[in-house]
């Protein structure tokens, strides 16, 4: 006879996948409104406010009716430690079992609830403790720290101005294909050559060849200067 699956599991992933979804829809400790969570969780938002009501009981969140939600320190904590777990099983979806980086997100976002800790930091340290994952995102130190950088959007970049790829700001598989395509990845060296008026093509020099990507695609490419990597070292 199978197994029964244990009804908590699901219960904790949803409220992981709760709480991370405010933190990534959370900006400088503003609330986020149910409607943006419902659609960032696919869930109606009735369920969000179910959800929000429990997670205030928790000690996760603060939840006012039409006002929205923001999380408390400690629903900070285990946002991040869920996001920790995700990027840091990405890069090893990556570095030591070969797979593509369109692959990794659903991957990870599946294994993400399963894990233990222990597997999670045992990963960390063989990988050397890193500090971002395959796309350019910081991962969160153990103790919650998150790397602060200056980057900007390829979309914005001053023409002739030489940068580095830092960042890919996308998670979607056909999106990232393209951009990989387009000769960008991380650490790649960029410099915009040209860019057509009203949000138009933008024609580019990656590491050397000549690539013209369309105005959206650049807003996902994240890039980094001489300059601001400077700037960041001082702080």
């Amino acid at each position: 006879m199978p197994d029964r699956k244990d009804p908590s599991t699901d219960l904790s992933q949803s409220v992981e996948d709760f709480i991370k979804a405010v933190y990534s829809l959370q900006q400088d400790d503003e609330r986020v409104s149910t409607n943006a969570l419902s659609a960032a969780l696919n869930i109606s938002a009735p369920s969000v406010t179910d959800m929000a009501q429990r997670l205030v009981t928790a000690g996760l969140i603060d939840y006012e009716r039409y006002k929205g939600v923001v999380l408390t320190s400690a629903g900070r904590a285990m946002a991040l430690k869920v996001i920790r777990r995700h990027r840091l099983i990405e890069l090893y979806l990556v570095r030591e079992l070969g797979y593509e980086l369109r692959e990794v997100h659903k991957e990870a976002e599946r294994l993400e609830h399963a894990v233990s800790d222990r597997f999670v930091e045992a990963i960390a340290h063989k990988m050397g403790d890193p500090d971002f994952d395959p796309h350019g995102d910081p991962i969160p130190s153990a103790d919650g720290r998150v790397m602060q950088r200056q980057l900007m959007p390829l979309s914005e970049l001053p023409e002739n101005v030489g940068a580095m790829v830092s960042q890919l700001k996308t998670s979607g598989p056909e999106m990232l294909q393209h951009i990989l395509d387009k000769g960008f990845k991380l650490d790649s060296h960029v410099e915009v050559l040209s860019r057509d008026p009203f949000e138009g093509p933008i024609t580019t020099r990656v590491d050397g060849q000549q690539s013209v990507v369309g105005h959206n695609v650049a807003e996902c490419i994240l890039v980094e200067t001489a300059t601001s990597e400077r700037e960041a070292k001082k702080r």
